[in-house]
């Protein structure tokens, strides 16, 4: 009985104390990644060109201070064309993230292809709409791809998601 009065006791929080944001601090997040062109040895690929290419990221952000983050995302990649859809790649996404203040941020992230390609992405994110637990984001990722015996590629996208 004493152990039952004293853990409700202790469980009380303190209301005196104004709450500080805590570190190490885990957040998630989901978005839409809309890729805008690819430039590569020849013309220029835009989305939406005889296909339409749509990712799907999925990701945890750890931070270990306001300045300083690791991310680790996964994005399946949708191709549809010709009235048929299809996952055609998962991308595997981790990076450092830099906070630059101003509600922006930078992920320098590595990048592994199912499709045998890898390569970078440095990635400028910026909080559009603050909310009570969660924020909405914009994001300009530009990809670097190499290998598969395919020629070097980089593009640019634009990305929109919510952190939680």
């Amino acid at each position: 009985m004493l152990t039952i009065i004293l853990a409700a006791g202790f469980s009380w929080p303190a209301f005196s104390q104004q709450a500080s944001a805590a570190y190490p601090r885990v957040m998630g997040y989901v978005g839409i990644l809309h890729p805008l062109v690819t430039f590569g040895h020849h013309e220029p690929h835009y989305n939406f060109d005889g296909a339409y290419t749509v990712g799907l990221p999925t990701g945890i952000n750890i931070w270990k201070n306001p300045g300083i983050g690791f991310s680790i995302e996964l994005v399946p990649v949708i191709r549809a064309s010709g009235g048929t859809g299809k996952m055609n790649n998962l991308l595997f996404h981790p990076g450092m993230l830099i906070g630059l203040g101003k509600g922006f941020t930078l992920a320098a992230r590595a990048a592994f292809e199912t499709s045998g390609r890898y390569g970078f992405t440095p990635v400028l994110n910026k909080i559009i709409i603050k909310g009570r637990g969660y924020n909405w984001f914009a994001a300009l990722p530009v990809p670097a791809r190499f290998g598969n015996d395919q020629p070097a590629t980089i593009g640019v996208g634009l990305q929109f998601g919510i952190v939680f």
